[in-house]
């Protein structure tokens, strides 16, 4: 049971048209009524009054109370809203600590809601994905997730697994009642079925990771060949020189763009070539690490004059710049993406390849954007590897208590992720990386 009241400023730092100080806990209506005036209002009815300390007033303010268990945290919760001072937010804040609360730690509302049965662990980590978000995509992935369809697809396996260990720990305990696991076959098909369910989590990894960081990109090529103005064209404004003079980039260049809902980390890198000036020379190093670390990799071919056959590798995108120039009768392969970086033409279709090639095919579909991310993804394959060695027991006719106890491993794995199988270094793990306030 949690016994103590804590207290913080909810907005961001700075002036303001106003701030939001946060109390939850036991004591946050005794300590609402010690400090507000006239009289403690209505729950869940914004009710305008003074903060007074020592008889005189500090601000006018609107003061709601939330009682538990409807409130965020599932406690007592005061929300005061004062006027948008750095130096007024943080003086109400410190007559709420000297009237009995204590400062919250980072993330620390969100973790009472969580330890009170209001979010399972998916959800908490949703509320920073979603202050964190910086495309459209991301914002609906971590509103969706925050609605619990990650967590009910994730109970929903854990249920699955629990049945089935339930089933072979009963033939263990009770064999004369003679449960029979039916050779086999059956606990086969419902192992078979958590892992498959697992599988398609797992498959959404990669989607969620684009989302919450976005495609780190390079861009590459030979001196010349219009990289920096792709680059500009893409931001939709002049981030790069641009100059005729080659070697005119010689260190990286990192901007974001929000294209289609994605966040693409684009990279302007060095022209491509052997020289002898030392300052290149690093900037040509810099941008082969840049590849190899790469998302994705715009090659960008000059379409002014020939291009051969290029070979088309993995993570690539064949871009030919200057298509406006092409000259009469000249051919270029099928497997590039024509665009003018002057005009913007073929902008469009670059944009289009660039998210088929990260998979943009499951992002910019109907389909639920509730993705898994690193600390899932770790704990799903864990109970997928406990899973098919369970199967494996089962299908060579081992002792029931061997699959069982891989079984056991696997229930444990997956109710971290929701937080049925909580440690406290978990719990400080994520809610150690959300702001206080929250």
């Amino acid at each position: 049971m949690i016994e103590d009241t804590i207290a913080a400023v909810s907005t961001p730092p700075g002036e303001g048209a106003v701030a939001l100080i946060r109390i939850t806990g036991p004591d946050a209506t005794a300590i609402l009524g010690r400090i507000f005036h006239p009289k403690i209002p209505a729950p869940r009815r914004a009710t305008h009054g003074q903060i007074v300390e020592d008889g005189v007033v500090v601000d006018q303010v609107l003061v709601t109370l939330f009682q538990n268990p409807a409130s965020y945290t599932g406690e007592d919760m005061v929300e005061i809203g004062c006027h948008g001072g750095i130096l007024l937010a943080a003086h109400i804040l410190e007559i709420v600590l000297r009237n009995g609360a204590r400062a919250a730690e980072p993330g620390e509302f969100t973790q009472r809601a969580f330890l009170n049965g209001k979010l399972d662990l998916t959800q908490a980590e949703a509320v920073m994905d979603l202050i964190s978000a910086k495309t459209p995509l991301a914002m609906r992935a971590a509103a969706e997730q925050l609605q619990g369809r990650l967590g009910d697809e994730v109970s929903g396996i854990r249920a699955d697994i629990l049945e089935t260990v339930a089933h072979l720990e009963a033939w263990i305990d009770f064999p004369e009642e003679g449960i029979d696991p039916a050779t086999g076959t059956l606990l086969l098909e419902k192992i078979s079925s958590g892992i498959a369910r697992i599988e398609r989590l797992l498959s959404t990894a990669e989607s969620g990771r684009v989302l919450r960081e976005g495609v780190r990109v390079a861009i590459v090529g030979r001196p010349n060949v219009g990289k920096s103005s792709l680059l500009n064209r893409l931001l939709g404004m002049e981030r790069a020189i641009v100059s005729p003079v080659p070697g005119t980039t010689r260190d990286t260049i990192e901007e974001s763009a929000c294209l289609r809902g994605i966040l693409f980390r684009l990279t302007d890198t060095a022209g491509l070539r052997e020289t002898g000036d030392p300052v290149e020379r690093e900037g040509v190093d810099r941008a082969l690490r840049i590849i190899e670390q790469a998302d994705l990799v715009l090659h960008i071919l000059d379409a002014s004059v020939e291009i051969n056959e290029p070979e088309l590798r993995e993570r690539e995108v064949l871009v030919a710049n200057k298509c406006d120039l092409i000259p009469a009768g000249a051919h270029l392969p099928d497997n590039v993406v024509r665009v003018s970086a002057k005009s913007g033409e073929g902008f469009p279709e670059l944009v289009g390849a660039m998210i088929r090639e990260t998979c943009g095919q499951h992002l910019s579909s109907g389909q639920s954007l509730a993705a898994v991310n690193a600390r899932h993804k770790t704990l799903l394959e864990s109970a997928a590897a406990s899973l098919r060695a369970a199967a494996t027991l089962v299908g060579a006719a081992e002792p029931p208590e061997l699959p069982a106890i891989e079984l056991r491993t696997a229930l444990e794995s997956v109710g971290q992720i929701i937080g049925t199988a909580d440690t406290e270094e978990i719990l400080g793990e994520i809610f150690g990386r959300f702001c206080i306030g929250k």
